[in-house]
């Protein structure tokens, strides 16, 4: 009689996030701690949270940090995952199969092996090179450890001055967020306006709303460092022209991926300094490393390009793929068309595939349109106005892009270009799509129906 037993495979997964708690999490669906051990490292307190809600958490609008939790570390070792939180993992060394690992308490280092591996080292904030960039009161903000490092700065300083520096998705909504808080808050943006993800024409209607709301916004300012008191403490913000007096100074500048170990490791990185991986976001070259999250590149669908999106969206997805992967069945990251959403109090910002900008990066030759409608029937109550940009291919008429901003029911709108340009579609197609009519949700032609019959209309003049 054969007694002898298949060995155990052990997955190390490095980072307690939407990927590499998804990954964990769906190869343990897959296969039970008698085949697989799982292994996850963490150097934060918390695992599987919204980093999208921080805002929403600092400014007041959710109150409860817990709430923001999807599971807790108990819930994952409940399921025989054995998470290791404020551990950092400090080294990879891929010919040994094996990672090393700091307790970040205590200093004390270990190797452990691994089979597979998962990278879901996320991504981290922007910190420019200059001076005071370190100093007290000075906060990136990407972890609910950052979110909660920062509400104590706040608690703990008198003044009542805010300066955000960038004016990206983080920074406009961390901008409304400390206004909340009763802050007088400046932003201080190198571009012309805010919202760099939108085109300038579209970021206009943004900075009259982050006015409307008392922000003073700041554009075509470059920052060249953080001026200290004798406390060490942030007092201002310097830029070329003037400084800008601040208590508190939180940087929205945006965020890079964290592929530092990756990198040492001498694993593939793609120029934006993402791990590239293939369609099953195995890492490209090494048969049993996985990547997924902000630390990754993927593939844009409209432009053929790779490109490094930092969103939990894409993070659970990734890590669902790996994790599948991993856990011996097959899926596939087919890529994505870059589609965001955010807000300035009541106004709603939406985007979908490329802006002027990127497709004259890529050699695209194109028409922009422009509309304005509603979000309603003109003619029903509380019907909002809404501006909704659209870009075609010249010749073929395929959708490139779609940008929207305006009031209640605007912003989830670009969801359908998001689908028209996953289908490959293009504006004159849009203009049949059968969608949903009754006056309080539209009007007769939905305001991007619009943008796709002028767009279309403009392609065919052009021929």
């Amino acid at each position: 009689m054969n007694m002898s037993r298949t060995r155990r495979e052990r997955l190390v997964v490095i980072g307690g996030d939407a990927a590499g708690m998804s990954a964990a999490s769906q190869a343990r669906r897959l296969k039970g701690p008698d085949e697989l051990e799982i292994v996850a490292f963490e150097r934060g307190h918390f695992t599987s949270y919204s980093a999208c809600g921080i805002p929403y958490w600092v400014g007041g609008d959710v109150t409860d940090r817990d709430r923001l939790i999807a599971r807790t570390p108990e819930e994952h070792r409940a399921r025989d995952i054995d998470l290791r939180l404020r551990t950092e993992v400090t080294d990879i060394d891929l010919d040994g199969q094996r990672v090393r690992a700091r307790d970040v308490d205590s200093g004390a280092e270990s190797w452990t092996s691994y089979d597979k591996l998962v990278i879901a080292t996320g991504a981290r904030p922007i910190r420019p090179d200059m001076p005071g960039m370190d100093a007290r009161g000075v906060h990136g903000v990407q972890t609910l450890d950052d979110g909660q490092a920062l509400l104590d700065t706040l608690a703990r300083t008198r003044g009542r001055r805010a300066v955000v520096v960038g004016a990206g998705y983080i920074g406009v909504e961390m901008a409304e967020a400390l206004i909340n808080r009763g802050y007088e808050v400046t932003v201080v943006n190198r571009g012309s306006e805010p919202m760099s993800t939108l085109d300038p024409d579209m970021g206009r209607l943004v900075h009259k709303a982050m006015e409307g709301l008392g922000i003073t916004m700041v554009n075509d300012a470059e920052v060249t460092g953080i001026l200290t008191g004798d406390d060490g403490r942030v007092r201002a913000v310097a830029t070329q022209d003037r400084d800008f007096p601040a208590d508190v100074v939180v940087l929205g500048i945006g965020v890079r991926p964290e592929t530092t170990l990756a990198k040492a490791a001498g694993l593939p990185l793609g120029t934006h300094g993402g791990l590239l991986t293939d369609r099953s976001m195995r890492v490209r070259g090494h048969e049993n490393i996985w990547a997924g999250g902000d630390c990754v590149e993927v593939l844009d669908l409209v432009s053929g390009q790779e490109r490094h999106i930092a969103l939990g969206t894409h993070a659970n997805k990734h890590g669902q793929v790996i994790g599948t992967n991993v856990g011996g069945g097959y899926a596939t990251f087919p890529g994505v068309v870059g589609t965001a959403v955010s807000k300035v109090c009541d106004l709603e910002i939406a985007r979908t595939g490329l802006r002027e900008k990127d497709a004259h990066r890529v050699g695209l030759r194109f028409e922009a349109v422009t509309i304005e409608s509603t979000s309603r029937a003109g003619y029903y109550p509380d019907a909002s106005p809404m501006t909704v940009k659209m870009l075609a291919e010249l010749r073929t008429g395929r959708l490139l892009g779609v940008q929207i901003v305006g009031r209640e029911g605007a912003g989830k709108r670009v969801d359908i270009a998001a689908v028209a340009l996953t289908a490959g579609m293009t504006a004159e197609q849009m203009t049949t799509l059968d969608l949903g009519y009754a006056p309080p949700f539209s009007p007769v032609w939905d305001p991007v129906l619009v943008a796709a019959r002028k767009a279309a209309a403009k392609v065919r003049s052009s021929l």
